[in-house]
């Protein structure tokens, strides 16, 4: 059953590539994160189809999807959902937090009070209004998009946000080839608004989903390999270049998406390869550069590059 779940994984991505090209580590990369319980960070120029991506994908999962775009107007309610007067009485009123997978459209252009109206939802899969907590959906994702170029009416993320994504993931501007596919999908009539029209099938539901993240939660790891896992976290915290190192909980997150591409690649436990390859998407965004470091055109990439490559690394 297992081998059948991972093929299925694999065919989820032949599908969200019926619509989305060239974005193939990006399609991974949320995969991984709904294996491993956890949310995305998606960053790049307007027009890379991190909107599309996201719908295609949860197309392809069967799950519910909604939308919000985040604006300096937006309030808490308007996310997680408000009492309101009807017939007579008080009811509560879901808001679109209540899905599946919740694409959080330039969630850096809403001030911090409704930034923060998303923490207990990601992290506990609840909210609470009025004195009652209400549960998430299961399974529960937040892909929130950012433009790193605009800077003009954005907020700064609070560290605690951040830290509450598994990954953060970079849509680059396609290479020229993918850009010219892009085009020819469209000048042949494809629509990106009838995901069905264009071929995208439903290939896996939630409850194949739920045996697939409780398969992920069974690889093993051993402690050479969680003792590498420390060591690259309190490695950042060492860095001369950073002012803010990754937390426990970083490190922690960096194991559990090691463990689910573990998963995927068809391993039962997690070899120091695994925690490499997820190095970067899952602490690029947990780390803070000092002041020096940022002004000389140091990248927080090329810091974790550096450190992988200092640190000892198991056999």
């Amino acid at each position: 059953m297992t081998d059948e779940l991972r093929q299925r994984l694999r065919a989820v991505r032949t599908e969200v590539g019926k619509a989305v090209v060239g974005q193939d580590g990006a399609v991974t990369g949320l995969i991984i994160a709904l294996l491993a319980r956890g949310h995305v960070l998606l960053e790049g120029v307007p027009g890379v189809a991190k909107t599309l991506l996201v719908r295609t994908l949860s197309h392809a999962l069967e799950l519910d999807t909604k939308r919000v775009q985040f604006t300096p107007d937006l309030m808490p309610g308007d996310v997680t959902g408000s009492m309101i007067y009807e017939g007579g009485s008080f009811v509560f009123r879901e808001g679109p937090v209540f899905t599946n997978i919740l694409l959080a459209d330039e969630i850096n252009r809403t001030p911090p009070k409704t930034q923060s109206a998303l923490l207990e939802a990601m992290e506990e899969r609840q909210v609470s209004v009025d004195g009652q907590t209400r549960r998430l959906p299961a399974p529960f994702l937040v892909a929130a998009t950012m433009n790193p170029i605009e800077y003009e009416g954005t907020y700064t993320l609070p560290e605690a946000q951040l830290d509450r994504f598994l990954l953060k993931l970079v849509l680059d501007v396609p290479p020229r080839d993918t850009e010219f596919e892009v085009l020819r999908r469209h000048a042949a009539g494809f629509n990106p608004r009838d995901l069905t029209a264009a071929g995208v099938r439903p290939v896996l539901g939630q409850a194949h989903l739920a045996e697939a993240q409780a398969s992920v939660s069974r690889v093993g790891a051993s402690d050479d390999v969680i003792g590498y896992t420390v060591d690259l976290a309190r490695a950042t915290r060492s860095s001369p270049s950073v002012k803010l190192g990754v937390s426990p909980r970083g490190s922690t997150a960096l194991l559990a998406a090691a463990k689910a591409w573990a998963w995927l690649q068809g391993f039962d436990s997690v070899t120091p390869d695994h925690v490499q390859d997820m190095a970067l998407p899952v602490l690029r965004h947990r780390i803070q550069l000092r002041p020096e470091a940022e002004l000389e055109g140091v990248s927080v990439d090329a810091i974790l590059r550096s450190i992988l490559a200092q640190v000892q690394v198991p056999i």
